[in-house]
C-alpha cells in the first residue's frame, strides 16, 4: 500500500500499551489502569511483528507503556526485541523493580533503551495526592536504583493542583537525583480515563502519536480501551492501514482550518 504523505513529525514515536492492569490507580489515569482493570494484553508474537512494521514504516522511536508493563514476564523480551531494531523507551512507576524484575532488566542490552519514571513531586505529598500514600517513597527508591545500576532514566510529570505550586521544587529535586534537564517531561493533567478536571482533549486537537494495544490502534496514548473518538481502527495489522487512516484525518482537520495540533507527551 502506498502511503499518504504527511509531516514527518506525526510519524517518529510510536506507543505500545503492552497491557492495562497496573499495581497502582491513580486518580487521573487516563488508560483506567489499576489492579482491577482487565490486563488486555499484547503477546511477544504480536509485540515483535507490531515492531517490525513501526521500523518498516520509518518510526523512530518506540514507547511501552501500560497499566504496569513490568507487571508482564514477557516485557523483558519485548524490550530487548525492541532495542536491537529502534531506539525504545519503556515507561513505569519503578514500585516493582526489585529482585528478579531488577535482575532481568539488568541483563537487558541498554544502549538503546531508556526507562521513563512518573514523578510528581519532590515531596511525598506533591505526587502521592494522586497516586496514593506512599508511592513517591518508593518510586523515588526506584529511581536511585535505575540510576545506580548506569541506566538512563527520564521523568515525566503530570501538573495537578496539588503539584502545580511546586514545580521549581521538582525540578530542584530531579536535579539532585542527576537527571538532566531534556530527561525530565512536564504535561498538563488531561480530563481523560479517570480524571473528571484538566484540560478537553480530542482528535481534533492533539497532535497523532499512533498508539496500539490489544484492543486495536489509537489515534494517541491519552486514551483508554473504550474510547471509541480517539480509536482509529479495531484491527492492528498492517499496521499502514491505521497510518493511512491518520494520514486522511490529518489533512481533513488541515483543509478545515482546525486550530494547531498540540503535542501532549
Amino acid at each position: 500500500m502506498t502511503l499518504i504523505q504527511a509531516p514527518e513529525d506525526f510519524r517518529w514515536k510510536l506507543w505500545i500499551y503492552t497491557n492495562y492492569d497496573c499495581n497502582l490507580q491513580c486518580r487521573y489515569c487516563v488508560a483506567k489502569s489499576s489492579p482491577r482493570a482487565p490486563r488486555l494484553a499484547l503477546d511477544l508474537a504480536s509485540v515483535q511483528r507490531i515492531v517490525d512494521e513501526a521500523v518498516d514504516l520509518g518510526f523512530r522511536e518506540v514507547f511501552f507503556t501500560g497499566g504496569e508493563p513490568f507487571i508482564l514476564p514477557e516485557i523483558y523480551d519485548m524490550l530487548a526485541y525492541a532495542a536491537e531494531r529502534v531506539s525504545t523507551t519503556v515507561l513505569t512507576n519503578a514500585m516493582l523493580l526489585r529482585g528478579k524484575r531488577l535482575q532481568r532488566l539488568l541483563d537487558l542490552p541498554r544502549e538503546n533503551l531508556r526507562v521513563q519514571v512518573s514523578l510528581d513531586g519532590g515531596r511525598a505529598e506533591h505526587h502521592d495526592a494522586y497516586r496514593g500514600p506512599g508511592t513517591w517513597a518508593r518510586t523515588v527508591e526506584g529511581i536511585r536504583l535505575l540510576l545506580e545500576h548506569g541506566f538512563h532514566v527520564r521523568l515525566s510529570t503530570t501538573e495537578t493542583p496539588a503539584n502545580a505550586d511546586h514545580i521549581d521544587e521538582l525540578i530542584a529535586f530531579r536535579g539532585s537525583l542527576g537527571v538532566a534537564d531534556e530527561d525530565h517531561f512536564i504535561r498538563p493533567l488531561a480530563r481523560r480515563g479517570f480524571s473528571d478536571e484538566g484540560v478537553e482533549v480530542s482528535a481534533a486537537t492533539l497532535a497523532p502519536e499512533m498508539t496500539v494495544s490489544k484492543t486495536g490502534v489509537y489515534w494517541h496514548p491519552l486514551a483508554s480501551p473504550d474510547d471509541c473518538d480517539l480509536r482509529v481502527s479495531t484491527e492492528i495489522f498492517p499496521l499502514a492501514n491505521a497510518l493511512n487512516i491518520i494520514f486522511d484525518q490529518v489533512h481533513r482537520l488541515t483543509r478545515e482550518g482546525a486550530a494547531a495540533l498540540t503535542a501532549f507527551n
